[in-house]
């Protein structure tokens, strides 16, 4: 069974690891563990089974979101993960008085500009060569 809930001190190594199985510049523990003590940014899990899956976090700056750290296993994918989390983030920004939205993804990366899109994103910008490990552009996305 599905769960999606705030992300805690205790899960910062293993979304780390999540994060380094799916991104090439994977953020460490430490770094997540950083964004959970921190006032400004919530961060989330998606767990199934006592196994976490997914993560996704949204820093609240100057009452806009800025939207980080999307993943979810590559074996839980196309499953409907990444869109639960996405709704359960946004609807508890929109309660915390988080206006716009904003995130960058790779260009190449469709299946979640596609989910990003159903969700009501658009793109409105490229950031050239945004991403390492292989260089490529992030288009820029916004929730308005």
């Amino acid at each position: 069974m599905l769960r999606i809930r705030e992300m805690e001190a205790a899960d910062a190594e293993m979304v780390s690891e999540l994060e380094r199985e799916i991104f090439s510049m994977p953020w460490s523990a430490k770094d997540f563990l950083e964004m959970v003590e921190a006032d400004y940014a919530h961060y989330y899990v998606a767990e199934i089974n006592g196994r976490i899956a997914g993560c996704c976090g949204i820093r609240n700056v100057a009452g806009e979101g800025e939207i980080t750290n999307v993943m979810v296993a590559a074996g839980d994918r196309r499953k409907g993960i990444g869109r639960k989390m996405m709704e359960y983030m946004l609807e508890r920004a929109d309660r915390m008085g988080i206006g716009d939205c904003t995130l960058e993804v790779r260009v190449s990366n469709l299946p979640a500009i596609r989910l990003y899109e159903s969700l009501g994103f658009k793109g409105e910008g490229v950031r050239p060569d945004f991403y390492d490990k292989p260089r490529e552009d992030a288009l820029i996305m916004w929730k308005r």
